[in-house]
């Protein structure tokens, strides 16, 4: 039956009446006038050629058009018959002409007909014509124009609603679910070999995928699959990318909606598609469906912007609620949600049963940085024997997203140089490409400004080689580059905690630039604006969250699950302590800075004047002027110094 119905002819389209209609009318339009239609003249050729030469029989003059139409005889025909596209026609008037109000018709056309002899004389008509097909259409054109789209408006809305799927448009439609479905038919060709890294959260995404096709297999011991699970991370980390993985693996329908879908200006639209999607889903369980961005909808009740206790997000989310784990029953039907601001979902929407499994997708560490690697340079001519471990340690803190990306840039460079293969520069150039921003050589800056900048960047370098718990350096530049003037790239260590002692000695590295300034000009400039910035959260941080002030206490104020609090959760006279703490630590980091500084001041100036020289220095540079590096407590050798946390110098410092 099925062949049979593939078979069939094609349904009737009304475009198939349209088109030869609208080529009909155009060759009306632009042909009908060679097909024995009048031709269009002027009074003065018909006074001086056609009636002269006796082959005028007829002139009628509309009186209320100013129009003439001439009509000629017939033995007379052969001579215009290039007018008419070489054929006579049967049929006058055979030519027309306009004349102004002013014209004296009968005063003219009797003057021309006395001038010929009595046997070529024509015949003079007069009358009113009254085209009432044009009034007619002028009254009922617009109707008719109305009248057919409202036919074709509602002749789309019936299919739409009569189809009853996902996706169509029309206003009796917009209450249905705009989720897209992968099936047998339409599946991603995304795998879960696709997807580096993420081993842990491929562990229980994989559990729920094999579960839909071996259901006995956990059944026969009582157990029951999750009902749902949400993947939490940053952005870039691959949640969307393992979801296209799920859809791709599972042979079940697959059904894929983001959360700003739900939501709409119309009162009850999204409750409406949460109702619709769900239903769908019910008649093709078991299947999956995921909600991409899901605090778009499920923002915790009660703290929304607009300060509304009843608004239309609420109920698309109170609707959500009900369908995810009600009164009725969702067997087979297993939800996937992704966001990255767990946080501010509603705690009724996080409880067992609706998302039994929290997947928490983190930053990639090391290894799986160099399996994301693998993956991405695939897809690249690479030069012959690239160290992918190499880059991986180049970028400490990069997302799946940020990999792709330095990826792709690398490629980009290389083919901007003319290059065969992908280089190990081109990687290198394509990281501090995106941490840094775009070099601007042709930035011009003067003599003073580029030494203040030199000084600036070397005390950066300079107080983090020689403490050995600030984070170690890589490169140092004083080359425009973004919205910076100088820049400095450390490795930003993969730790899971931090001392207050690292904390401070980077806090001094952080400012090293500044007071570089302070010693060597006297003076200090804007161009520390954005390390004040960085170590004055970090003071604030260090006293009222990590309870590392000893007048404060073992105190921390921050809340996790509220982030929208207008109330300070202290007292004025602990506000007053906690500034009063933050800026001793700063104090404390500047003292250091100055005394790391006033100590190796000679290191410092060679290290600026090489700055100035070549623009650019590495970690060599850093060693043959101050040595190696001290290891840290407990550490027997130098960490390797890799990339890459940048320090700016921003463009206020001119």
């Amino acid at each position: 039956m099925a062949k049979k119905k593939k078979q069939q002819q094609p349904k009737f389209n009304a475009v198939w009446i349209y088109v030869p209609l609208l080529v009909m009318i155009g060759y009306m339009y632009f042909f009908g006038a060679n097909n024995g239609g009048p031709v269009k003249t002027e009074w003065l050729k018909v006074k001086e050629q056609m009636i002269p030469q006796g082959d005028v029989e007829k002139i009628v003059f509309v009186t209320n058009q100013n129009l003439a139409e001439v009509s000629i005889k017939t033995d007379s025909l052969s001579k215009y018959k290039n007018l008419f596209g070489g054929k006579e026609p049967k049929f006058g008037p055979h030519f027309f002409f306009k004349v102004s109000d002013n014209f004296e018709a009968e005063q003219q056309f009797e003057q021309a007909r006395s001038a010929l002899p009595a046997e070529k004389r024509f015949s003079v008509e007069t009358e009113e014509r009254t085209n009432y097909f044009g009034k007619v259409m002028d009254w009922l054109l617009f109707p008719i124009i109305l009248l057919a789209l409202w036919f074709f408006l509602l002749r789309n809305m019936s299919k739409n609603v009569g189809g009853g799927g996902a996706g169509g448009g029309g206003i009796f439609n917009v209450g249905k679910s705009q989720a897209k479905l992968f099936d047998k038919d339409n599946h991603t060709k995304v795998t879960f070999k696709d997807v580096a890294g993420l081993e842990e959260a491929k562990i229980e995404v994989m559990e729920i995928v094999d579960f839909l096709k071996n259901p006995a297999k956990y059944t026969a011991l009582g157990g029951k699959i999750p009902k749902g699970a949400l993947l939490v991370g940053p952005p870039g980390t691959g949640k969307t990318l393992l979801a296209k993985a799920v859809a791709g693996e599972a042979n079940v329908p697959f059904f894929s909606i983001s959360g700003s879908d739900f939501v709409e200006m119309f009162v009850g639209v999204g409750a409406s598609r949460v109702r619709d999607l769900f239903k769908q889903a019910k008649e093709k369980a078991p299947c999956i469906v995921f909600i991409d961005e899901i605090d778009a909808v499920g923002r915790a009740r009660g703290k929304n912007t607009g300060f509304s206790s009843n608004d239309e997000r609420e109920n698309t989310l109170n609707q959500l609620l009900t369908e995810m784990d009600g009164f009725g029953t969702n067997s087979g039907v297993i939800i996937l949600a992704a966001t990255n601001r767990a946080d501010i979902l509603d705690k009724a929407l996080m409880r067992a049963g609706r998302f039994d499994r929290q997947i928490y997708v983190d930053l990639p560490e090391l290894k799986e940085r160099e399996e994301i690697f693998k993956v991405h340079l695939a897809k690249l001519k690479l030069e012959p024997e690239l160290d992918t471990s190499f880059l991986s340690k180049q970028t400490p803190g990069f997302s799946g997203a940020d990999i792709a990306n330095v990826c792709n840039e690398a490629a980009l460079i290389a083919a901007r140089k003319n290059k065969k293969y992908v280089e190990k520069q081109d990687f290198l150039d394509a990281i501090d490409r995106i941490v840094g921003g775009l070099e601007k050589r042709s930035k011009i800056i003067p003599p003073a400004e580029k030494r203040t900048i030199a000084f600036h960047e070397a005390g950066h370098a300079t107080v983090s080689w020689l403490l050995p718990n600030a984070n170690p350096l890589l490169k140092v530049t004083i080359i425009p580059r973004g919205k910076a003037l100088g820049a400095a790239w450390y490795l930003p260590e993969e730790r899971q905690i931090t001392t207050r002692e690292q904390m401070m000695e980077e806090m001094a590295a952080t400012i090293g630039g500044r007071v570089a300034e302070e010693i060597v000009n006297g003076k200090i400039s804007t161009g520390a604006l954005s390390d004040l910035e960085k170590i004055t959260k970090q003071a604030y941080a260090m006293v009222s969250y990590f309870g590392m002030s000893d007048k404060v206490g073992h105190l921390s104020f921050y809340d996790s699950q509220d982030g929208y609090s207008f109330n300070k959760p202290y007292s004025e006279k602990t506000a007053e302590l906690i500034d009063k703490e933050a800026k001793e630590l700063i104090d404390a980091a500047h003292r250091k800075a100055h005394e790391v500084l006033e100590a190796n001041m000679e290191g410092l100036t060679k290290l600026a004047n090489l700055l100035l020289e070549r623009e650019v220095i590495f970690t060599e540079d850093m060693e043959n002027i101050f040595g190696p590096r001290k290891p840290k407590d407990g550490e027997e050798q130098k960490p390797e110094v890799v990339a890459p946390e940048i320090a700016e110098v921003p463009e206020t410092v001119a």
